[in-house]
């Protein structure tokens, strides 16, 4: 399966605040991203995340904000997975979808997945995308919009699609919504549908019981939320999942958290149509702080590797395609 990993050091937290700390280094963060990628050419997808917003300026470029300048880790056969977030307090709909056209004209050519949105399901918190109005429209409208600037710059291999987090009971629907608003053309046009989860770091899970909730949340998403809303036939690609250490969050459990989730992952990729799997993150926000959010990494602040990193690196090296 195709892997990735976002390799900046800012990460949203649960507030709609952003949990950051000593600035990138763009020579370790290359360093570590060959290290994980295993040999050059090997296809590895680099996580960026860029916004549209009502003050963003149109007909110029528009810079990843994390991490920074991230084409520059587009290399050695490593493509972008950009996420085009969505927060139009306006519901300024025909400005994000302009956005989109210029975000495939720049980055189309070294991008392999562009997300429309980030966790568009998630009402709660200004930092993600369905806090603000007209969402569902955006993503409808916006992944016909960068789709059909692809196909007409020739970027036959650059994929369209959305995420969302697990989804259950009446909030299964909000996919329904989306293909009931968008119809065939949307549909059509959809190559993928992203999952951001987390087992076991915001509600706990039993080491002895992770692969087995791991797998059925996964064969939930295929056959109760995709299947009933007409997606059943995309491919589903983790786009973020990590786990965080920090006080009673030992890195060696860290290690094995990502050894179970990615190996159920790998082992259900044909029979649950699972294209891929992105890491967050490559290293932690701020070491130094103790809040679930910053220690993320698989490497801490200096990117001194935790346990985790080979753990990663082997699993890309077994598993990767």
């Amino acid at each position: 399966m195709l892997f990735g990993i976002y390799p900046g050091g800012v990460a949203g937290d649960d507030t709609g605040g952003l949990a950051g700390g000593p600035p990138d280094d763009p020579a370790l963060v290359s360093s570590a991203l060959d290290r994980l990628q295993g040999r050059p050419g090997r296809p590895f997808l680099v996580r960026a995340y860029t916004g549209f917003d009502d003050t963003t300026r149109l007909g110029e470029p528009h810079a990843t904000a994390a991490p920074t300048t991230a084409a520059q880790y587009a290399v050695r056969g490593r493509r972008l997975d950009l996420v085009a977030q969505y927060r139009s307090t306006a519901g300024d709909v025909d400005g994000f979808c302009d956005f989109l056209r210029e975000l495939v004209e720049q980055y189309g050519a070294i991008t392999s997945t562009l997300q429309v949105t980030e966790e568009p399901n998630v009402t709660s918190n200004p930092t993600l995308d369905g806090y603000y109005p007209a969402v569902r429209e955006a993503i409808v409208r916006g992944v016909s919009t960068a789709k059909t600037r692809a196909r007409e710059l020739g970027h036959a291999d650059l994929r369209v699609g959305f995420n969302t987090t697990p989804l259950f009971g009446p909030a299964t629907s909000f996919i329904t919504d989306l293909t009931d608003l968008g119809g065939e053309d949307f549909v059509t046009d959809l190559d993928y549908v992203g999952l951001d989860f987390f087992p076991d770091v915001f509600q706990p899970v039993d080491a002895s019981e992770l692969a087995d909730a791991v797998e059925g949340l996964l064969r939930h998403h295929r056959d109760s939320v995709l299947t009933p809303s007409g997606l059943g036939h995309l491919p589903l690609h983790i786009t973020e999942h990590g786990w965080p250490t920090g006080p009673e969050r030992p890195p060696h459990r860290q290690a094995d958290v990502v050894e179970t989730v990615v190996k159920v992952i790998a082992a259900r990729s044909k029979q649950l149509h699972l294209s891929g799997y992105t890491h967050f993150a490559l290293r932690d926000a701020d070491s130094t702080r103790t809040g679930l959010f910053h220690q993320f990494g698989l490497t801490t602040d200096d990117y001194s590797p935790k346990p985790a990193f080979d753990t990663m690196k082997m699993l890309v090296e077994r598993f990767s395609i």
